[in-house]
């Protein structure tokens, strides 16, 4: 039976830039999914996204007037909403996650769920979540030791097994 959306779990993985957010958010998924489980993601862009494409029905639905376009096909649906305010993400969890076991999320560097930070060495000096008490795990290729798990950023198996222990029960799916 599908978890309510306020008892889904939330897992941000979160970083400086380019230090391969979406590339982690990208191995953990399927990894997950191999396991039983159904993933929901949020991404986080501080500077605005466009899904509506000039000349697009959707677009000129808004240009009418719209303030909420839903885009649906048999595979798929998009909902195009106009916001008065940034939402976080108990509030984007309560009004549009559902039947999903977890949701990950990358962008949201200040929140207070559980975060996997994600560590290049050679980009950036120190991590980001160093005083956060919702670290949960560092990723990388030369995390440094600060009292949370650390990882290879390859080592999907191991991330995912502390994802599972910790927040899925223990590995039962659904």
């Amino acid at each position: 039976m599908a978890k309510e959306s306020r008892k889904i779990p939330v897992i941000s993985i979160v970083g400086k830039s380019d230090t391969g957010k979406t590339t982690l958010i990208e191995k953990i998924i399927p990894e997950l999914t191999r396991r039983g489980y159904r993933v929901a993601t949020v991404k986080h862009d501080v500077h605005g996204f466009e899904i509506d494409h000039k000349g697009k029905d959707s677009w000129r639905h808004k240009q009418a007037g719209s303030c909420l376009t839903v885009l649906s096909s048999p595979w798929q649906i998009a909902v195009v909403k106009d916001v008065a305010k940034d939402h976080d993400i108990a509030e984007l969890r309560e009004m549009y996650i559902r039947d999903v076991d977890i949701i990950l999320t990358e962008g949201y560097k200040r929140n207070d769920h559980p975060k996997i930070e994600v560590f290049r060495a050679d980009r950036h000096g120190d991590i980001l979540s160093r005083n956060d008490e919702n670290l949960l795990a560092v990723a990388g290729d030369k995390p440094p030791q600060i009292g949370v798990p650390c990882f290879d950023g390859n080592d999907i198996t191991a991330i995912v097994n502390l994802i599972e222990a910790k927040f899925l029960n223990g590995g039962a799916p659904h």
